[in-house]
């Protein structure tokens, strides 16, 4: 496969995300570049890959990039559209989702995810949209995916400001509670690189860095000591059909590949 002549930033992380789900089921997705890495993936990889709106469409087809979890595109060719109640509790707790795919403000070492707030509770800097249905999938889906617009300390603190879908990890630090099914955030595609989590209690790891990015680059952009493998690699570039297909047949608006 010849490689692209340019590509961005933005487009390098949905195609990193893409080769991920190669061999991936059934995909749990929110809107926006989770959308843009199954769609791609959809055509180049995996034909067989199911993708699932909390909206209640599984089975999704759409003709078109959908712009929100209740666009019409999404319904239309759908293998099935149920209700919420049923989405969740039969399909997503039944244990019928081999990957959740999210986006955060902020993830901790473990795999955490704040979408609430930014700065103090009571004084916010910002408020955000919240959980929806991150914090169920996060507990059920098999294993979540993590796609980061940024990577820096502030996304990625020693701490988080707020926890609204919390990791195994830190449901383990309260044993009496329901302990989560799934295994919890295992990648997170940034603009620096990929980091994975091998083990269920374990902490997130720097596997891949991107072209011309360096170990210590990741690490003076992460707020916590981070680790790194063994086999460090460097991020496989995008193809020219990978960007020809992003930018001429899915985003063709630029809604998300800005």
């Amino acid at each position: 496969m010849t490689t692209a002549a340019d590509f961005t930033e933005t487009e390098l992380v949905v195609c990193a995300a893409a080769k991920m789900l190669a061999r991936s089921t059934t995909v749990f997705a929110g809107i926006g570049l989770p959308t843009l890495a199954v769609d791609l993936a959809y055509r180049t990889l995996n034909p067989d890959i199911q993708l699932v709106y909390e909206s209640g469409v599984a089975g999704a087809h759409p003709e078109s990039m959908a712009e929100g979890v209740a666009d019409s595109v999404v319904v239309s060719g759908a293998d099935a559209v149920v209700n919420m109640h049923a989405l969740f509790g039969y399909v997503l707790q039944g244990g019928n989702v081999d990957v959740g795919f999210l986006g955060a403000a902020q993830i901790d070492r473990f795999g955490s995810l704040n979408t609430t707030v930014i700065g103090d509770w009571e004084s916010p800097k910002v408020r955000l949209p919240g959980s929806g249905g991150a914090a169920d999938i996060m507990a059920n889906a098999g294993e979540v995916f993590v796609i980061l617009r940024r990577h820096d300390p502030a996304a990625m603190p020693p701490e988080l400001d707020f926890v609204t879908s919390a990791s195994p990890v830190r449901a383990a630090e309260h044993p009496d509670f329901i302990q989560p099914r799934g295994f919890g955030v295992s990648t997170v595609i940034t603009p620096l690189g990929i980091l994975q989590r091998k083990d269920r209690l374990g902490e997130l790891e720097l596997t891949h860095v991107h072209p011309g990015v360096t170990s210590e680059q990741v690490q003076e952009q992460t707020g916590w000591d981070l680790a790194i493998s063994d086999d460090l690699s460097v991020t496989q570039e995008p193809t020219a059909e990978e960007v020809r297909l992003l930018r001429d047949e899915i985003d063709t608006v630029r809604l998300y590949l800005r």
